[in-house]
C-alpha cells in the first residue's frame, strides 16, 4: 500500500525522468485508458511520458508524446524488428524506464530494455488463456519485468500459481476510477431522463444495467434468462456496449431476448449518466475477470451491484453491504441477487458503496501506486 507521503516523494523523484509505455494500439479499452491516465500523472510529476503504439483514436490525447510503431505484430520477424526500433528510441530519447502493458509489445520491449540497460516493468492486466504449454510460454513474458504490476490480488495469486512469479517482484496496484467523473452529484437529472428516453424506458420502470462490450465472456445470456425468470413487467435490462463486429453473437442474443424487456443500446459515451439512469448494475461474467472496473464505477455512483463470485469482483463487492456475489452462469442465482439489490437500494447502501470505492479504488491511488513502482527502480 502506498501512503500519501510516499506517493508525493516518489512523484518528486521522477521529475526530469523519461518513462516509455508500450501497448499494441490506442483505440479503446481499460488498458488504453490506464496508459493515458499514467501519462497524465507523469506529466503532472514533471516527468516526460512517451507512449509507443500502432495508433488509434485515443492517440490524439497524447500529441507529440505518441510514437507510431507496429508493436501489435506477433510474428517473430516483427518482434525482432520492433526490438531494434525500440532500442533506438530508448537511446535517442534518453528513456529511463520501459513499461510494457501487453504481451506482443512486451517481447520486443524487454529485449530493447535489456540492450539499453534500463529497468523494465510489466502490468499483468488479465488472466490470459493458459491451457497449452505454448500459450503459457507466450504469456510468460508478462512476469519477466524487474517489477510486475498486478491489477488485483486475484491476478497476483494467478501469476504466482500459474507462472511461478516470485512474490517479491509483484506489486499489487488496483485499477482506479475517476471519483470526480463517477459522482452522482455530477450527473444532472435531465441527463438521466434524456438517456432513459433514448433507451425507450418508461420513467416508472427499473433498469438493470450490464455495461461492457458484447462478448460471451460478459454473460449477457445469463442475464437474459434471469430477466425471464423474474417476469417483472416493470424491469428492463439494458446492455450498454458495442458488439465490435460480433454481429452473429448480437443476433443470437436478440433472438434469445425476444418477448422480454431487453435493450441493446450500443456504446454509451457518458457512462456515469448510464449508471445514474439505472437501478442495479450487473457483472455476469462467466470467466473470472482481472478486476471489474464497472463494479467500482457503479459503486462510486451509489448503485447496488450484482456480480459473478470469482476473480477481482470479490475485492470490490462487499456481500450484502455494497452488492451481491452469485455463482457464475446461474440465471436463478442472478435473478435472486437482482431482487436483493433492488430491495436494498437506497441512501444507506449508496453511501457505503461510494465510501468503499473512494477508500481503495480511485484513479489518484492507482497513479500513485504505479509511480511508486517506477521510483523503486530509478
Amino acid at each position: 500500500m502506498v501512503s500519501p507521503a510516499m506517493s508525493i516523494a516518489a512523484a518528486s523523484r521522477l521529475e526530469g525522468k523519461t518513462i516509455l509505455q508500450v501497448l499494441p494500439a490506442l483505440e479503446a479499452g481499460g488498458v488504453e485508458r490506464g496508459t493515458l491516465e499514467i501519462a497524465a500523472a507523469l506529466r503532472k510529476a514533471g516527468a516526460r511520458a512517451l507512449v509507443v503504439s500502432s495508433g488509434g483514436r485515443m492517440a490524439a490525447s497524447l500529441g507529440a508524446d505518441h510514437i507510431v510503431m507496429p508493436v501489435h505484430t506477433k510474428t517473430p520477424v516483427g518482434l525482432w524488428r520492433n526490438a531494434g526500433r525500440l532500442k533506438a528510441l530508448i537511446t535517442r530519447e534518453g528513456v529511463d524506464l520501459v513499461h510494457a502493458r501487453s504481451r506482443a509489445p512486451a517481447w520486443s520491449a524487454r529485449a530493447a530494455a535489456r540492450r539499453a540497460s534500463v529497468p523494465f516493468v510489466t502490468t499483468f492486466h488479465g488472466a490470459y488463456g493458459a491451457r497449452s504449454a505454448a500459450k503459457r510460454a507466450w504469456n510468460r513474458i508478462m512476469v519477466r519485468g524487474d517489477r510486475v504490476i498486478a491489477v488485483s490480488d486475484f491476478i497476483s495469486g494467478h501469476m504466482q500459481e500459474v507462472y511461478r512469479c516470485p512474490p517479491e517482484r509483484i506489486r499489487v496496484v488496483h485499477r482506479g476510477i475517476d471519483a470526480a467523473t463517477f459522482d452522482p452529484a455530477a450527473v444532472p437529472p435531465r441527463k438521466r431522463a434524456a438517456l432513459r428516453a433514448a433507451w425507450g424506458v418508461p420513467e416508472d420502470a427499473r433498469i438493470v444495467l450490464l455495461p461492457g462490450r458484447l462478448t460471451r465472456l460478459k454473460g449477457h445470456a445469463v442475464l437474459i434468462e434471469a430477466i425471464r425468470l423474474l417476469a417483472d413487467p416493470n424491469l428492463v435490462a439494458v446492455f450498454a456496449g458495442s458488439d465490435r463486429g460480433r454481429d452473429a453473437y448480437r443476433r443470437e442474443l436478440e433472438t434469445q431476448a425476444q418477448g422480454l424487456a431487453v435493450r441493446f443500446v450500443g456504446h454509451v459515451d457518458d457512462v456515469a449518466a448510464a449508471y445514474a439512469a439505472s437501478d442495479v448494475a450487473v457483472s455476469a461474467s462467466v470467466q473470472p475477470e482481472s478486476f471489474g472496473r464497472v463494479l467500482a464505477e457503479a459503486c462510486a455512483m451509489g448503485l447496488p451491484v450484482v456480480a459473478s463470485d470469482h476473480g477481482g469482483a470479490r475485492e470490490i463487492v462487499r456481500q450484502g453491504e455494497t452488492g451481491w456475489l452469485v455463482p457464475p452462469g446461474d440465471p436463478a442465482a442472478l435473478a435472486e441477487g437482482i431482487c436483493c439489490a433492488l430491495a436494498a437500494s437506497g441512501p444507506g447502501l449508496a453511501t457505503c458503496a461510494r465510501a468503499h470505492v473512494l477508500g481503495r479504488f480511485t484513479l489518484a491511488r492507482m497513479c500513485a501506486g504505479i509511480l511508486a513502482v517506477y521510483d523503486e527502480l530509478l
